[in-house]
């Protein structure tokens, strides 16, 4: 499918590559230089332009987000099997946030940790792209969870489900976190 990239965004992992670092980064995207036909970014929300013969799910018009590589582009091709239509509620700037973060996430915690109602969980990078939606798939999949981040996103990661946040600034892990995963 061809969609036309209305939003973007850039995991971490995408930032440093960018930047060539660390260097065994730069096997994929380039030793020395870029290569060409590489466009960095995978996830996205748009407009489906095109759609290919077979593709019933979708059509030219509807808005709808997901995962391809190069997504940093104007045009992207997507397929169908990773996109799904954008939830109405969403601009296409929040959208775009979705995709690689709330993934890895959900994966993470459901499928690999095996997260369950009153397992305690302990999310470090609380405030970030992926801890963010871990914060808010561990309390919804019935959790104690506990919050590791900056002081000054202490308040943003409390809001969102962890009512138990500990700041990195202090040397020690607090009483209240180590109680909280022991």
């Amino acid at each position: 499918m061809l969609v036309r990239v209305m939003a973007t965004s850039l995991a971490a992992g995408e930032y440093f590559g960018m930047r060539g670092k660390p260097l065994p980064i730069r096997i994929y995207m380039g030793l020395l230089k870029p290569k060409p036909d590489f466009v960095v970014g995978i996830s996205f929300a748009g407009v489906v332009e095109s759609v290919g013969g077979g593709v019933t799910e979708f059509r030219p018009g509807d808005e709808v987000y997901g995962e391809c590589h190069g997504s940093c582009a104007e045009f992207a091709v997507a397929d169908v099997g990773s996109i799904a239509p954008k939830p109405r509620n969403l601009t296409f700037e929040q959208a775009a946030a979705v995709p690689t973060s709330a993934c890895t996430a959900l994966q993470a915690l459901r499928d690999h940790g095996k997260v369950r109602p009153g397992h305690k969980v302990l999310i470090n990078g609380a405030s970030g792209g992926v801890g963010t939606f871990a914060v808010q798939i561990a309390k919804a999949l019935g959790a104690e969870v506990t919050g590791v981040c900056s002081t000054g996103n202490v308040e943003m990661v409390s809001a969102r489900s962890a009512p138990t946040t500990s700041s990195t600034t202090r040397r020690k892990t607090s009483p209240k976190a180590a109680r909280a995963t022991t």
